[in-house]
């Protein structure tokens, strides 16, 4: 089974990636998910797009925010109105 991403990605090392959102992708490919890992999100671009942890409210990102996500933090993003470009920051498992 191919799954389909809901971004376009450039990697840049191992532990840093720039990832793009289309403004036009469905909200059903933005899915409740989590990662092995803690990351640090840095909002590039994008305007209208949402951020939501599990059991809280979604909030507005814009361009230079950071979002911290711990190993295992369910979480979604919540499409906006122009594309969002992010840049990912693997930071490994907290312990």
């Amino acid at each position: 089974m191919v799954v389909v991403k809901p971004y376009t990605e450039r990697i840049l090392n191992e532990s840093i990636s720039l990832r793009k959102f289309s403004k036009n992708v469905s909200q059903n490919h933005l899915v409740w998910h989590r990662d092995k890992e803690n990351r640090t999100i840095v909002v590039l671009e994008g305007l209208g797009w949402e951020f939501q942890r599990d059991n809280h409210l979604p909030e507005s990102i814009s361009a230079g925010d950071r979002i911290e996500v711990s190993a295992g933090e369910y979480h979604r993003l919540i499409k906006g109105n122009t594309n969002l470009i992010v840049t990912i920051i693997k930071e490994g498992k907290r312990q």
